[in-house]
């Protein structure tokens, strides 16, 4: 993939990012740093070429596999709650998907971590993230449920998919003081920020939100 068509065109311009970046704003988000990022990187080049000219939109859309590119709106609050409380050094992202929230984290973390349970969707994120020059990440095929043991602990973690209930081994993966932002329900679904306090972790149910579901197992191309 070529600099211009990382720049895109028309529907995938710079102008149509800076659009989607005001809708933000008006919505809440205040992160700079967040919004800055986000203006930055080619949300086109993590979907399907037919859907590129809806890239800008603030929805989510699908990804093939039975998984969707998360809203715009979602991934930047969802980023900016996980780093409120200042720079995270090692971060764990459960459902790589698209690779689209990973570039977003990337450049605001030390070290990312990254898991995904479907082949095909991992190896295409990988090669995005290479396009865009982002070292700092590491990526494992694996069910979310184990996290990465062995890569942490995270003071922050992020997940895209709901759980019914969060799994204790995200939870044992924790630093003290460590953030975790992941929706979690089934039919009704909401955001939730976990913080660790010693054995105990807080929970503060955020707002309302609609995530593929949290499975178990991998899936190999």
């Amino acid at each position: 993939m070529n600099d211009q068509q990382l720049a895109g065109i028309g529907m995938t311009s710079q102008r149509t990012r800076n659009r989607l970046i005001q809708r933000l704003r008006e919505r809440g988000i205040e992160n700079q740093q967040v919004l800055d990022v986000m203006a930055s990187t080619p949300r086109h080049i993590f979907i399907d070429e037919a859907l590129a000219h809806r890239a800008y939109e603030d929805t989510s859309l699908p990804i093939g596999n039975g998984q969707t590119i998360s809203q715009p709106y979602i991934v930047a609050k969802m980023t900016e709650l996980l780093l409120a409380a200042g720079p995270l050094n090692n971060v764990l992202e459960v459902g790589t998907g698209s690779g689209y929230q990973t570039a977003i984290l990337a450049p605001l973390v030390k070290r990312l971590y990254s898991v995904e349970r479907i082949e095909p969707l991992l190896n295409k994120a990988k090669q995005r993230i290479r396009q865009l020059r982002l070292n700092n990440v590491s990526f494992k095929l694996s069910d979310g449920h184990w996290g990465w043991e062995q890569s942490g602990p995270y003071d922050g973690i992020i997940a895209a998919a709901a759980p019914e209930k969060i799994p204790q081994g995200l939870l044992d993966q924790m630093t003290e003081g460590g953030r975790m932002i992941l929706p979690v329900g089934g039919e009704n679904q909401s955001l939730v920020l976990v913080t660790r306090n010693g054995d105990q972790w807080q929970r503060t149910v955020l707002e309302e939100v609609n995530f593929v579901p949290f499975l178990t197992g991998i899936k190999k191309s």
